[in-house]
C-alpha cells in the first residue's frame, strides 16, 4: 500500500506540537548518532525546542571542537574562493590582453592593405604583393561593376513601371475628356456661313491692274456691285 505525501505545515495544537516535536527530537538524535557510527562521519547537532531548551549531540567528546572545525573550514574556503577568484580574474586579463594584440594587428594589415590598394607605399613591396594587389584591385572593380550594372537595371524598371502608370494615367484621362474634345474639334471644323452687316456696304476693294505709270483698268468691288473703270494709257 503507497503512503500517501503529508503536507508539511505548522501544528496548530500546541499539545500536539509538543508531541510531535519529542518524537522526531528522538529520532533525530536517532539517526545522527547511527550515521556517525555507522560511516565514521565527524557529526554535530544542535536543537533548541520551542520554548528554547537546547539539545545537542557530537560524535566527538567536545562539541566546541566541531564546531570550531566548522569555522576553520568556512575561512579556508573563503581564502581559496578570493584566491580563485583573483587566479580567474588575472586569466581574463591575460586573454583580453591577448585579444587586444591581435585586433591591434588586424587593424595595422588592414591600413596596410588599404594605404597598398590606394596606391600608397608601394616601394618595399614585392612582385608577389604587388600582384596580390592588382588582382583584389581587378575583383573589387568587378563588384563594383556588377552592383552598377544591377542598379542601373533597377532604375530602369523602375522607370518602365512609372511609364506604364503614366500611360494608363493618360488613358483613363483621354476616356473621361474624349467625347468633350470631339465635339469641340467638330465645332471648331464647322464653316460659318457669309453673313452681310448693315455696314457692309461701306467696305470697297480696289484692284488696279498695270504699271505704276499706266494703269489700264481699275476695279472696285462693293459687297453689292462691281464696277470697272478703263482708263486711256496712250
Amino acid at each position: 500500500m503507497v503512503r500517501g505525501k503529508t503536507e508539511m505545515r505548522r501544528i496548530e495544537n500546541a499539545i500536539s506540537r509538543q508531541v510531535t516535536f519529542s518524537k522526531r527530537r528522538n529520532g533525530l538524535l536517532k539517526k545522527a548518532f547511527e550515521l556517525s557510527v555507522l560511516c565514521e562521519a565527524e557529526v554535530a547537532l544542535i536543537v533548541f525546542s520551542p520554548r528554547g531548551k537546547l539539545y545537542e549531540f557530537s560524535s566527538t567528546t567536545s562539541m566546541r571542537k566541531t564546531i570550531e572545525r566548522h569555522q576553520k573550514y568556512n575561512k579556508n574556503v573563503q581564502v581559496n574562493y578570493s584566491s580563485n577568484s583573483k587566479a580567474i580574474e588575472q586569466q581574463n586579463s591575460q586573454h583580453l590582453k591577448y585579444e587586444a594584440a591581435n585586433l591591434a594587428k588586424k587593424i595595422e594589415n588592414l591600413e596596410a592593405s588599404k594605404r597598398k590598394l590606394m596606391g600608397e607605399g608601394l616601394g618595399s613591396c614585392s612582385i608577389d604583393e604587388l600582384q596580390t594587389a592588382e588582382n583584389q584591385l581587378e575583383k573589387s572593380l568587378l563588384n563594383i561593376r556588377a552592383r552598377k550594372n544591377q542598379l542601373y537595371r533597377e532604375k530602369i524598371e523602375q522607370l518602365k513601371q512609372k511609364e506604364k502608370q503614366l500611360l494608363e494615367e493618360n488613358e483613363v484621362l483621354c476616356e473621361k475628356c474624349g467625347p468633350r474634345q470631339g465635339e469641340q474639334q467638330n465645332q471648331e471644323r464647322e464653316i460659318t456661313p457669309y453673313e452681310t452687316t448693315p455696314d457692309s456696304h461701306e467696305v470697297e476693294t480696289e484692284l488696279q491692274i498695270g504699271r505704276p505709270e499706266k494703269r489700264i483698268m481699275s476695279l472696285y468691288i462693293t459687297p453689292h456691285t462691281l464696277t470697272c473703270y478703263h482708263y486711256d494709257c496712250t
